[in-house]
């Protein structure tokens, strides 16, 4: 993905339940309208170049209402971890034995004290998961971290992507350990004070560790302000809030997932349509946040979180929507 620009370009949308701005196309009359007929859907923003095409909110709670961003929150944890680097805190090879060796349970794995920063944030540590049918029993158990680190490997480390949450967490224990900060510090101190939005506590683990990878909540219009951060290079206003080194080598495949097929960078799902590169934040429910960094576009979407989205279900008519309507009118706009 190459360079982001800034260049500033209103338009809107019609819905009956949308922001109405002006400068209306029919393009964008016509995705609100799809848009507006997904039952699942809470809210949506476009923005091109910095500037909103759609705001619509046609169920829940609004759009400067919290939502559970479910998983959108490991990519705010990998957001988290390229600041970190930035800081010299900790770097992509550091391991659990060098920055970290008190997470370490006993009795783990010996591969385990090797496993880095890089395997974490794809999530190809090898380690049995703690997402689909064993969400339930990590998180019912006495210490999230340990538990995660205490399973079987199933595969090598730094090979296959093994969607889990549990490797989320523990890297928000190390941002944790390393910073001495908790989560909840770090990202208000780190993504919510630069960017001006309010990031609320959520869930901990029985340590008070606050969960990496899940349940964090921010309104759809504070996640359109960290979309077009990232659009922008890691900029906001004016302050560099990550660097966008970080950024590229986010939006670089790293591995990929083995249900959508999407390519999977640091924390971003990458995907390609119409001859464009975009990459893709999703949460469980239908909660996305996506950036088509060449057409100057970001995109959010929130779904009800009660229900699920499969590849081939609700989140592939989400991507539809993204690929199929929202990218081709971007690009004739």
């Amino acid at each position: 993905m190459t360079h982001l620009t800034r260049r500033l370009f209103i338009a809107s949308t019609l819905a009956a339940t949308a922001t109405h701005l002006p400068a209306q196309t029919a393009g964008w009359d016509a995705v609100a309208d799809r848009a507006q007929r997904l039952d699942q859907l809470h809210s949506l923003i476009v923005a091109r170049n910095g500037a909103p095409v759609i705001a619509m909110a046609p169920r829940g709670p609004g759009l400067d209402r919290l939502a559970n961003v479910k998983s959108v929150s490991k990519t705010i944890v990998a957001t988290l971890t390229g600041i970190a680097i930035d800081r010299g805190e900790i770097a992509l090879d550091s391991t659990l034995s060098d920055v970290a060796p008190r997470l370490v349970p006993a009795g783990a794995d010996p591969r385990v004290a090797d496993l880095t920063v890089q395997d974490l944030v794809t999530m190809r540590a090898g380690l049995e998961r703690t997402s689909g049918a064993g969400y339930g029993g990590w998180v019912s158990s006495g210490n999230w971290v340990a538990n995660a680190l205490s399973r079987p490997m199933v595969a090598d480390p730094g090979g296959r992507m093994l969607y889990s949450t549990g490797s989320i967490h523990v890297l928000g224990a190390v941002l944790s350990t390393v910073a001495d900060a908790s989560l909840l510090d770090l990202a208000r101190a780190r993504l919510g004070r630069p960017l001006g939005i309010d990031i609320p506590p959520w869930t901990r683990d029985p340590q008070g560790r606050y969960l990496g990878g899940n349940e964090m909540a921010l309104t759809p219009n504070a996640m359109l302000r960290f979309a077009e951060m990232i659009r922008q290079g890691g900029v906001w206003n004016g302050t560099r809030v990550v660097s966008r080194v970080w950024i590229a080598a986010s939006f670089a495949p790293q591995t990929r997932s083995p249900y959508s097929g999407l390519s999977y960078g640091y924390g971003w799902f990458l995907g390609r349509a119409q001859g464009q590169d975009y990459a893709l934040a999703r949460g469980y429910g239908g909660q996305i946040i996506c950036i088509v960094p060449d057409l100057a576009t970001s995109i959010v979407i929130t779904s009800d979180p009660t229900l699920p989205a499969r590849s081939d279900g609700y989140f592939g008519v989400l991507t539809d929507l993204i690929e199929q309507a929202i990218i081709p009118t971007a690009l004739s706009a």
